[in-house]
């Protein structure tokens, strides 16, 4: 019997599978945070088609977001969640244990389909991570997926993949990695060799090297591309058939193409999309201090864009037009 429930444990929750983009906070023009549309962005990215969505997970959400703003953000999540076919990942990290441990309390209340976790802004050696992730195995009681790299502030080492899957092999719910750190192929290699224990890979990386990752194994893909949900689930989906390896290539390329615009940084045209795309109401971003620090009160500012820069968001997204959706979605 023991060995059977042990069987069944280390079984990949189906849930827990294929593109799970992260949701880019949206804000006020005043900067505060702007809830209404940031469930309006999951309504979007269910609409897209993606099997799952993750928030609060992204530098600037993380860092720059008060305590309270996250722990709000998560429950208007949730709520939103529970009438969408896509399941909902929540972000649990902090600069330490006692801190990652108070948003992973508050997400179990809110029982969504998983939760991931980046390492600690105060770690300095693998068993610092070691000791934040078992204690966070102590308190989640669902799918679990590890971010191999830490936030700006996090000095610490690259998680290794024998980490992930000794975590594996202790708790049956970890054993999901989001790989996007240093040799990437290689490290996917070691850790996909360990199924199981380990469950599930997911690329990364803006998803820039996403088919050549799920050639190895990898079983979907986490990046703040949430824009494109459409578009990523009808890459996810021809993956799977691999009925139709001509049309992949091009959509898969045009997407890249679309994301490599200029200001390519998350918060530049990737926020014009959202905008364009009915969802977004404004361009406002919080903003790091000098150096990454985070400031005291936050830093606001609204994307400029020229109009070269314009012009080439268009140009790109216009080459994506035959895999877009073209009903508008109602997200009230």
């Amino acid at each position: 019997m023991f060995a059977e429930q042990n069987d069944t444990a280390a079984q990949a929750d189906p849930k827990v599978r294929g593109p799970f983009p992260i949701l880019s906070t949206p804000f006020t023009e005043s900067g505060e945070v702007d809830y209404d549309v940031l469930a309006k962005q999951a309504k979007f990215v269910a609409w897209g088609g993606c099997p799952g969505m993750i928030w609060p997970q992204s530098g600037d959400s993380v860092d720059l977001l008060t305590m309270d703003e996250k722990k709000k953000g998560m429950e208007v999540l949730a709520e939103t969640a529970r009438s969408l076919p896509t399941s909902l990942c929540l972000g649990v990290q902090g600069k330490d244990t006692a801190e990652m441990l108070e948003f992973a309390e508050h997400a179990e209340k809110l029982a969504p389909e998983a939760i991931i976790s980046r390492p600690p802004d105060s770690g300095k050696t693998e068993d610092d991570l070691r000791q934040y992730w078992n204690a966070l195995a102590e308190v989640a009681k669902r799918p679990v997926i590890l971010q191999t790299t830490g936030g700006v502030a996090y000095k610490g080492p690259l998680p290794s993949p024998q980490l992930m899957i000794d975590l594996a092999k202790e708790h049956p719910h970890f054993g999901y990695i989001k790989e996007e750190a240093g040799d990437v192929l290689g490290r996917m290699r070691a850790s996909l060799a360990e199924m199981p224990p380990v469950r599930r890979v997911f690329s990364a990386r803006g998803g820039l090297h996403w088919l050549k990752e799920s050639d190895l194994g990898s079983e979907g893909v986490i990046t703040e591309r949430a824009a494109y949900a459409d578009v990523l689930t009808q890459i996810w989906e021809l993956q799977q058939s691999g009925e139709d390896s001509e049309t992949l290539k091009d959509i898969f390329n045009k997407f890249i193409q679309m994301v490599k615009v200029k200001p390519g940084s998350l918060r530049g045209a990737n926020l014009y999309i959202w905008k364009k795309r009915g969802v977004f109401k404004n361009l406002v971003s919080r903003n790091y201090g000098p150096g990454k620090s985070t400031p005291t009160t936050p830093k606001i500012s609204e994307l400029k864009l020229s109009d070269e820069q314009v012009a080439a968001a268009e140009k790109h997204f216009e080459a994506l037009h035959p895999y877009l959706k073209e009903v508008t979605p109602d997200l009230s």
